[in-house]
Protein backbone atom coordinates (compact mmCIF):
# COMPACT_ATOMS: atom_id res chain seq x y z
CA UNK A 1 0.00 0.00 0.00
CA UNK A 2 2.46 2.67 1.13
CA UNK A 3 4.75 1.89 -2.44
CA UNK A 4 1.82 1.96 -4.42
CA UNK A 5 1.03 5.49 -2.78
CA UNK A 6 4.85 6.64 -2.71
CA UNK A 7 4.59 5.55 -6.54
CA UNK A 8 1.54 7.27 -7.76
CA UNK A 9 0.21 10.93 -7.46
CA UNK A 10 -0.65 10.55 -4.26
CA UNK A 11 2.50 11.44 -2.99
CA UNK A 12 1.56 14.92 -3.73
CA UNK A 13 -1.27 14.44 -0.93
CA UNK A 14 0.97 16.86 1.61
CA UNK A 15 0.42 19.48 -0.43
CA UNK A 16 -3.34 19.09 0.47
CA UNK A 17 -2.34 18.68 4.02
CA UNK A 18 -0.54 22.49 4.13
CA UNK A 19 -3.59 23.95 2.19
CA UNK A 20 -5.77 22.73 4.63
CA UNK A 21 -3.64 24.03 7.64
CA UNK A 22 -2.34 27.50 6.29
CA UNK A 23 -5.75 28.27 5.56
CA UNK A 24 -7.50 27.23 9.02
CA UNK A 25 -4.54 29.11 10.82
CA UNK A 26 -5.17 32.15 8.64
CA UNK A 27 -8.92 31.89 9.11
CA UNK A 28 -8.55 31.19 12.67
CA UNK A 29 -6.04 34.52 12.79
CA UNK A 30 -8.78 36.66 10.80
CA UNK A 31 -11.13 35.64 13.13
CA UNK A 32 -9.17 36.36 16.58
CA UNK A 33 -7.85 39.92 14.61
CA UNK A 34 -10.04 41.86 12.62
CA UNK A 35 -13.82 42.97 12.68
CA UNK A 36 -15.73 41.68 10.39
CA UNK A 37 -16.76 43.95 7.34
CA UNK A 38 -14.38 46.81 8.61
CA UNK A 39 -11.53 46.86 6.12
CA UNK A 40 -7.91 46.77 7.32
CA UNK A 41 -5.75 48.62 4.72
CA UNK A 42 -2.70 46.84 3.83
CA UNK A 43 -1.68 48.34 0.62
CA UNK A 44 -3.11 50.54 -1.58
CA UNK A 45 -4.92 47.81 -3.55
CA UNK A 46 -5.26 45.12 -0.43
CA UNK A 47 -7.31 44.73 2.24
CA UNK A 48 -7.79 42.25 4.78
CA UNK A 49 -11.94 42.50 5.35
CA UNK A 50 -13.47 39.52 7.54
CA UNK A 51 -16.36 38.37 5.94
CA UNK A 52 -18.61 35.01 5.76
CA UNK A 53 -20.04 33.81 2.57
CA UNK A 54 -22.71 31.47 2.93
CA UNK A 55 -22.57 31.13 -1.14
CA UNK A 56 -19.94 29.97 -3.44
CA UNK A 57 -17.76 31.89 -5.89
CA UNK A 58 -18.48 35.69 -6.16
CA UNK A 59 -21.35 35.04 -3.07
CA UNK A 60 -22.83 32.63 -5.52
CA UNK A 61 -26.12 31.66 -3.87
CA UNK A 62 -25.55 33.64 -0.69
CA UNK A 63 -29.36 34.71 0.01
CA UNK A 64 -30.50 30.97 -0.59
CA UNK A 65 -32.38 29.38 2.78
CA UNK A 66 -29.53 27.08 3.94
CA UNK A 67 -29.67 24.22 1.43
CA UNK A 68 -26.76 25.81 -0.74
CA UNK A 69 -24.09 24.37 2.29
CA UNK A 70 -25.26 21.10 2.00
CA UNK A 71 -24.88 21.10 -1.76
CA UNK A 72 -21.33 22.28 -1.84
CA UNK A 73 -20.49 19.97 1.22
CA UNK A 74 -21.52 17.02 -1.36
CA UNK A 75 -20.24 18.99 -4.27
CA UNK A 76 -16.96 19.25 -2.20
CA UNK A 77 -16.51 15.82 -0.99
CA UNK A 78 -17.63 14.10 -4.61
CA UNK A 79 -14.63 16.47 -6.06
CA UNK A 80 -12.28 15.04 -3.61
CA UNK A 81 -12.82 11.65 -4.33
CA UNK A 82 -12.94 11.67 -7.75
CA UNK A 83 -9.46 13.79 -7.41
CA UNK A 84 -7.66 11.10 -5.21
CA UNK A 85 -9.00 8.67 -7.54
CA UNK A 86 -7.29 10.89 -10.24
CA UNK A 87 -4.32 11.12 -8.79
CA UNK A 88 -3.73 7.16 -7.67
CA UNK A 89 -3.57 6.70 -11.60
CA UNK A 90 -0.83 9.19 -12.47
CA UNK A 91 2.71 8.86 -11.41
CA UNK A 92 4.69 10.53 -8.87
CA UNK A 93 7.09 11.88 -11.45
CA UNK A 94 4.00 14.06 -12.78
CA UNK A 95 4.47 16.29 -9.96
CA UNK A 96 2.55 19.27 -11.67
CA UNK A 97 -0.47 17.26 -12.04
CA UNK A 98 0.15 15.88 -8.56
CA UNK A 99 0.43 19.39 -6.83
CA UNK A 100 -2.49 21.35 -9.06
CA UNK A 101 -4.64 18.09 -8.08
CA UNK A 102 -3.78 18.60 -4.40
CA UNK A 103 -3.75 22.08 -4.08
CA UNK A 104 -7.65 21.89 -5.77
CA UNK A 105 -8.34 19.42 -2.82
CA UNK A 106 -7.23 20.80 0.24
CA UNK A 107 -8.77 24.30 -0.61
CA UNK A 108 -12.20 22.40 -1.44
CA UNK A 109 -11.87 20.59 2.23
CA UNK A 110 -10.72 23.88 4.03
CA UNK A 111 -13.51 25.54 2.48
CA UNK A 112 -15.79 22.68 3.83
CA UNK A 113 -14.22 23.05 6.89
CA UNK A 114 -16.36 26.03 7.74
CA UNK A 115 -18.94 24.90 6.19
CA UNK A 116 -19.52 22.13 8.72
CA UNK A 117 -18.19 24.26 11.83
CA UNK A 118 -19.87 27.27 11.21
CA UNK A 119 -22.10 27.23 8.38
CA UNK A 120 -20.38 29.72 6.28
CA UNK A 121 -16.79 30.12 4.76
CA UNK A 122 -14.37 32.95 6.33
CA UNK A 123 -13.02 35.25 3.60
CA UNK A 124 -10.70 38.07 4.51
CA UNK A 125 -8.57 38.53 1.41
CA UNK A 126 -9.59 42.00 -0.14
CA UNK A 127 -8.03 43.28 -3.30
CA UNK A 128 -9.67 46.57 -4.76
CA UNK A 129 -8.84 49.82 -7.42
CA UNK A 130 -10.73 52.98 -5.71
CA UNK A 131 -13.99 51.76 -4.97
CA UNK A 132 -14.30 48.10 -6.90
CA UNK A 133 -13.66 44.99 -4.79
CA UNK A 134 -13.01 41.76 -6.63
CA UNK A 135 -15.04 39.20 -4.89
CA UNK A 136 -13.40 38.59 -0.91
CA UNK A 137 -11.25 35.34 -0.69
CA UNK A 138 -9.29 33.07 1.61
CA UNK A 139 -6.59 30.64 1.05
CA UNK A 140 -8.39 28.17 -0.03
CA UNK A 141 -9.69 29.97 -2.39
CA UNK A 142 -6.49 30.98 -4.04
CA UNK A 143 -5.13 27.31 -3.78
CA UNK A 144 -8.50 26.30 -6.06
CA UNK A 145 -7.84 29.14 -8.26
CA UNK A 146 -4.35 28.19 -8.40
CA UNK A 147 -4.28 24.39 -9.21
CA UNK A 148 -7.22 25.08 -11.63
CA UNK A 149 -4.87 27.57 -13.76
CA UNK A 150 -1.98 24.82 -13.37
CA UNK A 151 -4.23 22.54 -15.04
CA UNK A 152 -5.10 24.35 -17.39
CA UNK A 153 -2.03 25.88 -18.62
CA UNK A 154 -0.52 22.06 -18.64
CA UNK A 155 -3.76 21.07 -20.63
CA UNK A 156 -2.61 24.18 -23.15
CA UNK A 157 1.16 23.08 -23.41
CA UNK A 158 0.54 19.22 -23.85
CA UNK A 159 -2.45 19.61 -25.88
Amino acid sequence: MLRRVCSSGLMWSWAAGFVILLDQLTKNWAVASLIPYEPLRIFPFISLTLAHNTGAAFSFLHAASGWQNILFVCLAVVVCIAIVGWMATISARDWWMGIALSLIAGGAVGNVCDRLLYGYVIDFFDFHISHWHFAIFNVADSAICIGAAMLLLRWLIKG
